[in-house]
């Protein structure tokens, strides 16, 4: 996987699938940089949050579980390992699970998996074991999902499977048609829409160079101080972990 949000952060942080390259840049709405809110008693997200690298959920193609179209994004990816990751990183993780989260009549699949380098890791092999070694996060993964678009004025999220969470053959098998949804956005065979398909290995997709040179070099800078009001609390009526 690669990391977006590291777990405890705010900032809302995203492969741009628009941008050349598809970097990792914080989302903006109305001109403003975007943060989630903190819902009590979560303080940003719980994980380390980011995607599989080469999947695309298909916003064509409508599971005939779920009854909704894929959301168009990357494979989201909620790692539950005791370090605190950074934007960038690329983790080797064990699939444990997934959640499908309908967000705005989109399937929006949560993938549970766990860096394989982690202490937990060799005890957890499937959803179960995440129940007993982790015993509550589950839960709170459902609620944070559920409730954490409420400060914003949005309405509560729903799950299909009535908030069951699949074991790890269900979420590979999720995996591979993501993966092979990626492929046919490659080869041509699914519409790109805006997303760029510009990379640095695939031949029929491969970036200019001139571009890629044109990219101005990295600069180490301080981040940007946040406003305060972003650690505010906010209190759900009827949310329970």
């Amino acid at each position: 996987m690669v990391v977006e949000i590291p777990r405890w952060t705010n900032a809302k942080q995203e492969i741009s699938k628009d941008d050349f390259l598809n970097p990792i840049k914080q989302d903006t709405k109305k001109g403003k940089l975007r943060f989630v809110r903190n819902c009590f008693p979560h303080k940003g997200y719980l994980w380390n949050y980011g995607a599989f690298p080469r999947t695309w959920e298909d916003p064509n193609v409508v599971h005939p579980e779920t009854k909704a179209k894929g959301d168009n994004d990357p494979l989201d990816v909620c790692e539950i390992g005791e370090l605190v990751g950074y934007p960038g990183q690329v983790k080797q993780v064990k699939v444990l699970g997934v959640m499908a989260l309908l967000d705005e009549e989109e399937t929006d699949w949560k993938i549970i998996v766990i860096d394989v380098n982690d202490p937990l890791a060799p005890k957890l092999n499937d959803i179960e074991d995440v129940e007993r070694h982790l015993p509550g996060l589950l839960r709170a993964t459902n609620e944070w999902f559920r409730i954490y678009k409420i400060p914003d004025g949005k309405p509560e999220n729903q799950f299909a499977f009535s908030g069951e969470c699949k074991n790890s053959k269900y979420a590979m098998d999720v995996v591979h048609e993501c993966a092979e949804a990626w492929e046919k956005l490659m080869s041509g065979q699914s519409p790109a829409g805006g997303i760029s398909l510009c990379n640095s290995t695939l031949e029929n997709h491969r970036a200019d160079a001139a571009k890629v040179e044109a990219i101005p070099s990295a600069s180490n800078l301080p981040p940007a101080p946040i406003d305060g009001s972003i650690d505010k609390w906010f209190f759900i009526s009827g949310a329970a972990v």
